[in-house]
C-alpha cells in the first residue's frame, strides 16, 4: 500500500520545543524567560529560511567480475566510499538511492560494504529511500527484495511518495519484467491519480519522479527504456508540477530535456562506468562537457527554484569535487 509520509521540518521542531518551554516553565510576571523566547523564536526564523537538501545517489554496486569483460575497473568500490562517506558528511535532509544498491541484493554479503555506508545516516537519524533496480532482482527476487526491504522497510514496490520540504519524491520500479501484469497496472493507477493530487495539493510545490531504468540515454551498453517512456514520462510531462526526472542504470551522467522539463542520468555511483554515444543519431545531452566516471546529485529547494548540483570523484579517486549545477524554476 502506498504511503505519504511528510517529514517534520525543523521549524516545526523548534516550534514544539518552544511550546514545551511555556507549558512546562510558564512566563513570569517579570519576564524572566522572555529572553529565552526571544532567542528562540531568533532561531525558529533562522532554521526556517535554511533550504532542505536532497541528495540522490545510483548504481552503488560493486562490480561483477563478468561484467569486467566487457567494461574496465577503475577503483570502483573506493569511489562508492567516498561518494557515500561525502554525503554523510555533509548530513542532507533526506538521501534517496535509485537502484542497484548492490552487485547482487539477494546475498547477504553482497551488503557487507552498504550496511557499513548506511550506518551513519542511521546514527544521525537521516531518512534513506532506495527504489529497486536491476541488480537487486538479478538472481533470486524473492531473496533479493526480502534483503532490501530489511535496510528500506518503508518501501514499496509497485511505487511510493516521500515529502520532504514541499518537494514530492516519487519512487517507481521500473523492473517490468519482474512485476505482474496487475502490479503494473496498480503502480500505474497509483501514478496518475497520486500526480493528480499533487497538483492540487498547496503544500508542494515541486514533484519529482525517481526510477532505475532511464527513458532517455546514450549509453552504448544499456539503452533508453521504452516502457519508462509510456508508462511514467507521459504522465510526468502531463502533471503541472513534475520538475525533474531522475534515474540511473546507465553508468553516467547525462542530461536532456523534453517539453521544457529536465531529465538526468546519475548512475555513478561506483558501477563500471558505460560509454556513450558520440553518433549523429544521439539524444542532444546538455551536460555534453560534464561526464564525470563516479557522481551524485544534490537537489535545494529554494523560493523560486530548485539549485540542482552534481558532485563527483575526482580524477585520482582521493576525494568529491563540485561540478555541474542548474536551476529549475518552480511553478
Amino acid at each position: 500500500m502506498q504511503q505519504s509520509i511528510t517529514f517534520p521540518s525543523e521549524e516545526n521542531t523548534l516550534s514544539n520545543r518552544l511550546f514545551l518551554l511555556l507549558c512546562t516553565r510558564g512566563i513570569s510576571k517579570t519576564g524572566r524567560f522572555l529572553p529565552v523566547i526571544f532567542v528562540a523564536l531568533f532561531s525558529l526564523k533562522a532554521t526556517a529560511q535554511s533550504p532542505s537538501v536532497l541528495a540522490f545517489v545510483s548504481d552503488t554496486q560493486a562490480p561483477l567480475w563478468v561484467e569486467t569483460i566487457i567494461l574496465r575497473p577503475h577503483h570502483n568500490e573506493k569511489a562508492t566510499q567516498l561518494i557515500m562517506g561525502d554525503i554523510a558528511r555533509e548530513k542532507p535532509t533526506a538521501l534517496f538511492i535509485l537502484g542497484d544498491v548492490t552487485s547482487l541484493s539477494y546475498k547477504n554479503k553482497k551488503w557487507a560494504c552498504m550496511d557499513q555506508y548506511l550506518s551513519p545516516f542511521r546514527v544521525a537519524v537521516i531518512p534513506v529511500h532506495a527504489l529497486l533496480g536491476n541488480h537487486d532482482v538479478m538472481g533470486c527476487s524473492k531473496k533479493g527484495e526480502a534483503q532490501f526491504q530489511k535496510r528500506f522497510p518503508q518501501h514499496v514496490r509497485t511505487g511510493y511518495i516521500e515529502i520532504v520540504d514541499s518537494i514530492a519524491v516519487l519512487l517507481l520500479n521500473s523492473n517490468f519484467n519482474k512485476l505482474s501484469n496487475a502490479a503494473i497496472q496498480a503502480q500505474q493507477r497509483w501514478l496518475n491519480t497520486t500526480l493528480k493530487e499533487l497538483d492540487e495539493r498547496k503544500d508542494v510545490t515541486a514533484v519529482i519522479i525517481t526510477c532505475h531504468h532511464a527513458p532517455y540515454t546514450n549509453s552504448k551498453i544499456v539503452g533508453s527504456s521504452k516502457r519508462v517512456q509510456q508508462h511514467f514520462v507521459i504522465p510526468f510531462l502531463q502533471s503541472k508540477k513534475c520538475r525533474l526526472f531522475i534515474t540511473g542504470h546507465a553508468h553516467a551522467f547525462e542530461h536532456f530535456q523534453k517539453e521544457g522539463k529536465d531529465f538526468l542520468t546519475i548512475g555513478g555511483g561506483g558501477g563500471l562506468h558505460q560509454p556513450l554515444r558520440t553518433t549523429t543519431d544521439k539524444i542532444e545531452d546538455l551536460a555534453s562537457d560534464y561526464k564525470p566516471m563516479f557522481h551524485y546529485l544534490n537537489v535545494q529547494r529554494g523560493k523560486q527554484a530548485l539549485l540542482v548540483t552534481s558532485y563527483f570523484v575526482n580524477d585520482g579517486v582521493t576525494g568529491i569535487e563540485k561540478g555541474t549545477s542548474f536551476t529549475i524554476a518552480l511553478p
